[in-house]
């Protein structure tokens, strides 16, 4: 974690509690509340395991996920678009490329950083883009000797993006994909509930969670038992600049991402609004 990230932690506070309609003397003792966690912590872990600590602190004073509608919103006005991204993965000259781009281009749907996006424009400006990290060759190349397919998902509405990635590889290739979420509300990342409602009808997945942060959600994604995942399969993908927070340290990862924080742009020695495809 960098000092870049406290601010970041307390506009969470406010734009999530903001959702929820809770006034601003509730606001205050929520924020003081994390400063109080922030000051006694150590700051030697990545930021989304610290915001662990915060969401939980921002869910007990919403009462529960403040994020809910927001991600069925993110989920209904991505799937709207569903048909036409897949005609244009359908026509290109690269499907799969077009596929990966577009799941980068989902990204744009986060609402840690963000409190709006417009995922219409960043399609149009990814599509148009060159990668500013660009190791798709390796990726294509080991996919193509791929088996089993191991897919860390980052946020709902995105989710919609990566189903078109899923099905454009399974269309490719007789693989097996293992997709991976959340087990419990995390801002507006995808749960069991968002899996559920946008991929039920894609044959050939299978799901699984992990944690965020409560007991009973899933195994923490540094522990051993997602470790042996990652070395369990043939080809790993994992979605935005949370898991690339958490699993940057693993080899034999890819990273797809938009950069959105100074801190992850200093990290992969790239800029705010990067393209990324890294593979670590």
């Amino acid at each position: 974690m960098k000092p870049d990230c406290i601010p970041c932690f307390l506009r969470q506070v406010v734009n999530a509690l903001r959702l929820s309609s809770i006034d601003d003397s509730e606001i205050e003792r929520a924020q003081r509340e994390v400063m109080t966690y922030l000051l006694s912590s150590e700051w030697d872990l990545s930021p989304p395991e610290i915001d662990y600590v915060v969401q939980r602190i921002i869910r007990s004073y919403a009462g529960g996920d403040p994020y809910r509608e927001v991600k069925r919103r993110s989920n209904d006005e991505a799937l709207s678009i569903y048909g036409e991204c897949k005609r244009i993965v359908e026509s290109s000259e690269d499907p799969l490329r077009t596929a990966v781009k577009l799941a980068i281009a989902g990204n744009v749907i986060d609402f840690g950083p963000y409190t709006s996006y417009d995922l219409k424009g960043t399609i149009d400006r990814v599509l148009k883009s060159d990668l500013s990290i660009d190791h798709y060759p390796l990726l294509k190349e080991k996919f193509q000797k791929a088996s089993r397919i191991l897919y860390f998902s980052d946020n709902a509405g995105e989710i919609v993006l990566d189903k078109l990635l899923v099905e454009t590889m399974l269309s490719l290739r007789e693989v097996k994909i293992t997709f991976v979420v959340k087990g419990g509300p995390m801002i507006n990342d995808a749960t069991l509930e968002d899996f559920h409602y946008v991929l039920s009808d894609v044959g050939g997945v299978e799901v699984r969670t992990v944690s965020n942060g409560e007991e009973g959600t899933g195994p923490d994604r540094r522990s051993g038992e997602v470790l042996r995942w990652i070395r369990e399969h043939d080809l790993v993908i994992s979605k935005g600049q949370g898991n690339y927070e958490i699993l940057g340290d693993f080899n034999g990862i890819f990273h797809m991402l938009l950069v959105k924080c100074p801190v992850v742009a200093a990290d992969l020695n790239a800029s705010v609004g990067d393209i990324v495809l890294i593979y670590r």
